[in-house]
C-alpha cells in the first residue's frame, strides 16, 4: 500500500518567537513537507521559516485567519497532500502528537481528525485544558459552544475550537471551504460541512500550553466568535429544514473554485 503523502500546513501571523520550536517537534519521517502561508506579520516569521526550509507563501494584505487557511489548503492539494494536518505555529498544541492524529485517517476510520484540548488521556484527571493554563472563561465558553455543537449536529465530540486537526484529501477536494468565513469561525464551519456532507470526524486528546507568546484570542474577539458560531448553526439548521438554501452547505468545492485553479489544483481526481 502507497504511504500516503502527509503536508502540515502553518497559518502564520507573527509567529516568530514560537515558529522553530513548533517545526523542531514535529516528528520526523512522518511528514512530507510543511508549508507556512504567512499573514503579512510584522516580525522575522518569513525568514525564519525559510531558514528551517519550510515552503512559504506570503498574502500581500492581511486576510484573516479563515482567509490563511483558504490558502493552506489550496496549496497543499496543489502540492498533492493526501492528508493535510492544520498546526497552529504557536506552540500552544503539541505537534509530535501528529503521529497519532493522522493514524485513524490513514486507517481509513475517520475523514476528519481533531486534537483536543478538553479531551482526558487515559488515567488523567481533572481538566487537561485547564491544567495547560487555558483561562476559566475561555474554558467555560468552549464547553458551551461544544454542548450546542453537538446538540445540532449529532455528535459527541469533547471540543470543537481546537487549531490543531488533520484531514483527508476527499473532504477538501468536496466541501466549498472557500465560501467560509475569513475569520475564526472558519473552523466551526469546516465541522459542520464535514457533517453535512456525510464524512466521519474523531478525535485525539493533545495536551496544550497557555504562555504569554502562544497567539490567544481576547475576551471582546471571542464573544464575536461565539455569536458568528451560533449563527452557523443556526443556518445549517434553517438548511436542513428547507427554509433556506445555502450553498456553503451544497455545494462542492469544484463549483466554486476557478478553472484554471480546478485544473491545477483537483486534476483528474474529482
Amino acid at each position: 500500500m502507497k504511504k500516503p503523502r502527509v503536508v502540515v500546513v502553518m497559518p502564520a501571523y507573527n509567529a516568530a518567537r514560537t515558529l522553530e520550536r513548533t517545526y523542531h517537534d514535529i516528528p520526523p519521517g512522518v511528514v512530507d513537507h510543511v508549508i507556512l502561508v504567512d499573514d503579512v506579520s510584522r516580525d522575522e516569521t518569513v525568514e525564519i521559516a525559510r531558514q528551517l526550509g519550510i515552503e512559504v507563501v506570503i498574502h500581500i494584505q492581511n486576510r484573516g485567519y479563515g482567509g490563511n487557511q483558504k490558502t493552506c489548503y489550496l496549496e497543499a492539494l496543489r502540492d498533492g497532500a493526501d492528508i493535510v494536518v492544520m498546526l497552529h505555529p504557536d506552540y500552544q498544541y503539541d505537534s509530535t502528537r501528529i503521529v497519532e492524529l493522522i493514524r485513524p485517517i490513514v486507517a481509513g476510520e475517520y475523514d476528519m481528525m481533531l486534537g483536543s484540548r478538553l479531551k482526558r488521556q487515559p488515567g488523567q484527571r481533572g481538566v487537561p485544558a485547564l491544567a495547560g493554563g487555558m483561562p476559566v472563561w475561555k474554558y467555560i465558553s468552549n464547553r458551551f459552544l461544544t454542548i450546542c455543537e453537538n446538540a445540532v449536529l449529532g455528535l459527541n465530540l469533547s471540543e470543537f475550537h481546537t487549531g490543531f486537526r488533520a484531514y483527508n484529501r476527499r473532504l477538501l477536494e468536496t466541501v466549498p471551504f472557500l465560501l467560509n468565513s475569513d475569520d475564526f469561525v472558519f473552523d466551526t464551519e469546516m465541522i459542520v460541512q464535514a457533517v453535512q456532507y456525510g464524512f466521519r470526524i474523531g478525535e485525539i486528546a493533545v495536551p496544550t500550553r497557555y504562555f504569554e507568546e502562544a497567539s490567544s484570542v481576547n475576551f471582546q474577539r471571542s464573544v464575536v466568535y461565539g455569536l458568528a458560531t451560533l449563527n452557523v448553526l443556526r443556518r445549517m439548521m434553517l438548511h436542513r429544514a428547507g427554509l433556506r438554501r445555502y450553498p456553503q452547505f451544497s455545494a462542492r468545492l469544484a463549483d466554486v473554485i476557478s478553472p484554471h485553479h480546478s485544473e491545477a489544483i483537483l486534476g483528474e481526481r474529482q
